[in-house]
């Protein structure tokens, strides 16, 4: 499932002050937060420098048109943006996206292939367990159990300087009067206040302008609109049915090639098999396939059937009341 690419030509880039963090570690108190020593250890440790993925020309992109159909528009102004600087001496940059659609269509997985088609590296937060600002941006150290944000956290212990970030569902924050979940992005999808970008735990400036932004969400309606306007906004329907039969397939062989067991099973799947799972969302169908190999297996089928992925609804249970 990997997509073929040319080989990025990697630059470097500083993303923090090496000369702030011996400073800022030199002025620690006696009595100061001692997980913040480590971290200030740990940046000078590992260094300022990262590297800048910037690709020798455009990817070969077929394979995920083909296991991504209903992403086209999104596919499309990547590789416009990917042209763009490939035959230039500019970084890549790529606008901050925000994908809309239905649960389990995909979404999240996108992020992870668009890491993987840049050749860089991946952060994700689930913003669905969000209850503050600070998982994104740090916490106080005076604060006890204070730790740094994951952007910092993707930044220190990564290799790359222009990493994907995945936000995912975005429209499902949570928080309350002391704590806007969100407020760290008002600045970081801005490329001018992103470069001088200060996790609260660390306070040290981090330059995170380079960051590939990527969130999901269901419901745009319950997104502020300061966010909407620093995006690229796509709403993604679910595939047809030729398109969710071929990720169907793909997603089988995802799954035959990663286990022994497999290698007992055909290359592909059958027609009515794929036609039982086009019904499904990607994420349904992963489960399912996973239940037809097993119930393909207790029966002793040589290949999965379509009533090995048919799943049977559970009767809902009656709720008790007074």
């Amino acid at each position: 499932m990997e997509a073929a690419m040319n080989i990025p030509i990697a630059g470097f880039k500083d993303v923090y002050d090496i000369a702030d963090v011996e400073k800022a570690l030199q002025e620690l108190s006696p009595s100061a937060n001692d997980a913040l020593k480590s971290t200030y250890e740990k940046m000078l440790k590992a260094g300022s420098t990262r590297f800048t993925v910037k690709p020798s020309g455009i990817p070969a992109m077929e394979a995920l048109y083909d296991e991504l159909p209903n992403f086209g528009p999104v596919l499309d102004d990547i590789k416009k943006h990917i042209a763009l600087c490939a035959d230039s001496n500019d970084g890549m940059e790529i606008p901050p996206l925000l994908l809309l659609g239905a649960p389990g269509i995909g979404k999240t997985h996108f992020g992870k292939r668009l890491a993987q088609l840049l050749s860089t590296g991946f952060g994700f937060v689930s913003m669905s367990s969000l209850t503050a600002g600070w998982v994104l941006s740090g916490s106080s150290s005076q604060w006890k159990n204070a730790k740094p944000g994951k952007v910092f956290e993707t930044m220190l212990n990564g290799c790359y300087a222009n990493p994907v970030m995945v936000i995912d569902e975005i429209d499902k924050a949570g928080g309350d009067s002391h704590y806007d979940p969100m407020g760290a992005l008002y600045s970081l999808l801005e490329h001018d206040t992103a470069v001088q970008f200060v996790d609260e735990f660390v306070e040290i400036p981090i330059d995170a302008s380079s960051v590939v932004w990527m969130a999901t969400a269901n419901d745009a309606s319950r997104i502020p609109d300061p966010i909407l306007n620093r995006v690229n906004v796509y709403e993604i329907d679910a595939p047809d049915q030729d398109g969710a039969m071929r990720i169907a397939q793909l997603i089988y062989s995802e799954i035959r090639k990663s286990h022994d067991w497999g290698q007992r099973f055909p290359d592909a799947a059958s027609e009515s098999v794929l036609d039982a799972l086009s019904q499904l969302s990607p994420r349904e169908m992963r489960r399912s396939i996973m239940n037809g190999f097993g119930n393909a297996k207790l029966a002793n089928h040589d290949e999965i059937l379509a009533s090995d992925v048919s799943e049977k609804q559970a009767p809902r249970r009656q709720r008790i009341g007074f």
